[in-house]
């Protein structure tokens, strides 16, 4: 298949006279599982917010399925995860109805809820444990529980791919299995999926292909690291990104990016 998901040529990105990504080359195909990996500080956050357009780059340019962000109409084929959920004030939202924003993108102006919205809300509440607290209020949610909340909002947006920045940060081991479990059936229906990682724990048996982020450059780019320190080694390795014999090891075991409506992760 010759096109790409998300492709980025030359990526530079200047915040406050710094240089944070220094010439990026990256390119996402369609139904890979590609782990962005790095220490903190290193663009891995920056790069993602990059690809989707929601940090202008200071040179070079970057694709969404083929065009520019700023002139990609079809945002319902991306599922975005932020960092963390930004509750303002105001009257409080329910889980219900943040998890049903990821349905904006599908929704033509003025349509009402449809019978098929709301059995993708109830789908993706299922799905990440939280049918119970549909109807609570998100500031009344843990930390790991409101990160299951954006994690529903992009699952029910039914997108084509995923880009999840530090999904498993600070959330407890179970959390980090319910991520694990709902990717491997992602990945089987050949959704793509870019991850922002400091540790994969146990995501890494899903990844097809690990990127390695240092200094604003690509230090490796190809097989995912072994935790043992293959991180620290550079050089650019690419590898064919599909490997189904991982994925046989893990099974069993969007929101809207183009508004974005305020819910946007920290730099």
């Amino acid at each position: 298949m010759s096109e790409t998901a998300f492709a980025m040529t030359g990526g530079r990105v200047t915040l406050d006279r710094r240089p944070i990504l220094r010439g990026v080359d990256l390119t996402v195909r369609p139904g890979e599982v590609v782990a962005l990996l790095g220490a903190n500080g290193s663009g891995k956050s920056t790069l993602v917010r990059a690809l989707l357009g929601l940090i202008p780059l200071s040179g070079g340019q970057t694709l969404v399925y083929g065009r520019p962000p700023a002139r990609f109409r079809d945002w319902w084929r991306i599922g975005y995860v932020p960092q963390r959920l930004q509750v303002g004030g105001g009257v409080p939202a329910t889980v219900r109805e943040v998890v049903a924003s990821g349905r904006i993108a599908r929704q033509r102006r003025l349509r009402r809820t449809s019978p098929a919205d709301r059995a993708a809300v109830a789908s993706a509440l299922e799905a990440v444990g939280l049918a119970g607290r549909a109807g609570d209020p998100v500031q009344e949610l843990s930390g790991g529980q409101q990160q299951r909340v954006l994690i529903a909002r992009a699952l029910a947006g039914e997108p084509d791919a995923y880009v999840m920045d530090e999904p498993t940060a600070g959330v407890d081991a179970e959390t980090q299995q319910l991520l694990a479990d709902t990717l491997a059936t992602l990945v089987l229906d050949g959704k793509t999926i870019v991850l922002v990682a400091h540790e994969l724990g146990p995501l890494e048996p899903l990844v097809t292909r690990g990127v390695v982020v240092r200094e604003g450059r690509i230090a490796h780019d190809g097989r995912p690291p072994r935790p043992e320190g293959d991180c620290a080694r550079p050089g650019h390795e690419h590898v064919h990104p599909h490997a189904p014999e991982t994925l046989g090891r893990t099974v069993g075991g969007g929101a809207s990016v183009g508004p974005l409506t305020g819910w946007q992760g920290e730099a």
